[in-house]
C-alpha cells in the first residue's frame, strides 16, 4: 500500500469497509467520502476524493452527487471541486459544537439576553444560507418565527445574514449573488441578493444593521458582524425584540454597544481558543481573500 498522504493524520490508513450481513457498505462508503475532507484540504475534485477513499470514480461520483442532493456536500460554482457544508454538524452537533463555537458564543449571548431581556443569536454563513449555531431566549416572549439551533435561512433576506454579507470581500459577495440566484424559499421577502446590495452598503458604512425582521411581523432586529483580525467575517450576532417593547432609537442606543462588545468577545475567544479555523473552513469560498 502506498504511503499515506499529508492530508491524513500521521500513521492513518484507509479504513477497511465493514464486511458483515448486518452492515450497509454503501453507507460506509458515504461516510468515507465525508471523512477525506480535512482542514488541510477543504476542497477536492472527484478524482482526488476517489484517490483518497480508494473507491472507483463511478462510485465516488454517485456518492458525491447523493451527498450534494442531501445537502452535506456542495459543488463549487464554475469548478469541478467539492467541499463540505455545515449540515454535517447535524450528525454530531452535541458532541462537536458544544465544545467549540457554541461554547464560545453562549456566554456572550447569555449576557445580552440577561441585560436586554429578549433573544440573542449567533449565525455563520453556510453556502447561501445563514445557519444559526447558538440562540438564547429569556423565555418570556413567543416570537412569530420558529428559529432554533440548526435553522438555516437564505442569508440575503435575513437581518443577521445581511450583517455577514456586508463584510464579505467583493469577489466572494459576487460569488454569493450568483449562487443564490433562483434559490426558492417560503418567506415573504422575495428580494434577490442583487437587490439588497444598497442595504449591504449601508450596513458596511454603519458597522451594524437595525431593522424590522424580514421573516416575521412585529420584531425589530439588531445585528452586528463578528469579525476576525484577518479574512472574512466569522459570523454575526443578533438581538431581537418585539416592537411593542422598544422604540427604534431607544433600542439602538441601549443595545448597540453591548452587541458590539459581545461580537468582539466572541471573535477574541474563537481566535485565542483555536476555533477560528473551524469557523472559517465552513466558508470555503472566502478563505483565500482579504477583507475589504
Amino acid at each position: 500500500m502506498s504511503k499515506p498522504t499529508k492530508v491524513r493524520a500521521r500513521g492513518s490508513q484507509k479504513p477497511a469497509l465493514p464486511d458483515s450481513r448486518s452492515t450497509v457498505r454503501s453507507l460506509a462508503k458515504g461516510f468515507r467520502v465525508l471523512e477525506v475532507f480535512t482542514d488541510a484540504r477543504v476542497e477536492m475534485t472527484l478524482s482526488e476524493v476517489a484517490t483518497e477513499t480508494g473507491l472507483d470514480p463511478g462510485t465516488t461520483y454517485r456518492l458525491l452527487t447523493t451527498l450534494v442532493e442531501l445537502g452535506y456536500v456542495r459543488k463549487l460554482d464554475d469548478t469541478r471541486r467539492f467541499s463540505l457544508t455545515l449540515k454535517v454538524l447535524n450528525l454530531g452537533f452535541n458532541a462537536i459544537a458544544h465544545r467549540d463555537i457554541r461554547a464560545v458564543a453562549r456566554p456572550a449571548l447569555r449576557g445580552l439576553v440577561g441585560k436586554l431581556g429578549e433573544a440573542a443569536s449567533f449565525a455563520v454563513l453556510d453556502g447561501v444560507n445563514a445557519l444559526y449555531i447558538e440562540r438564547m431566549r429569556a423565555g418570556l416572549v413567543r416570537f412569530g418565527v420558529d428559529i432554533r439551533i440548526g435553522t438555516s435561512i437564505p442569508a440575503h433576506i435575513s437581518v443577521i445574514g445581511q450583517s455577514i454579507l456586508a463584510f464579505l470581500p467583493e469577489p466572494d459577495l459576487r460569488k454569493f449573488i450568483k449562487a443564490s440566484a433562483g434559490v426558492e424559499h417560503s418567506f415573504l421577502d422575495k428580494r434577490s441578493a442583487e437587490e439588497i446590495l444598497p442595504v449591504l452598503e449601508g450596513i458596511r458604512a454603519r458597522g451594524h444593521i437595525l431593522a424590522d425582521s424580514t421573516l416575521t411581523e412585529g420584531l425589530r432586529v439588531l445585528a452586528v458582524p463578528v469579525l476576525g483580525k484577518d479574512g472574512p467575517p466569522i459570523g454575526a450576532i443578533s438581538i431581537a425584540v418585539p416592537m411593542v417593547c422598544s422604540f427604534f432609537q431607544d433600542f439602538q442606543a441601549h443595545a448597540l454597544e453591548q452587541a458590539q462588545a459581545a461580537a468582539r468577545e466572541i471573535a477574541a475567544a474563537i481566535e485565542t481558543g483555536g476555533s477560528v479555523g473551524f469557523a472559517l473552513n465552513t466558508q470555503s469560498t472566502t478563505q483565500s481573500t482579504k477583507k475589504r
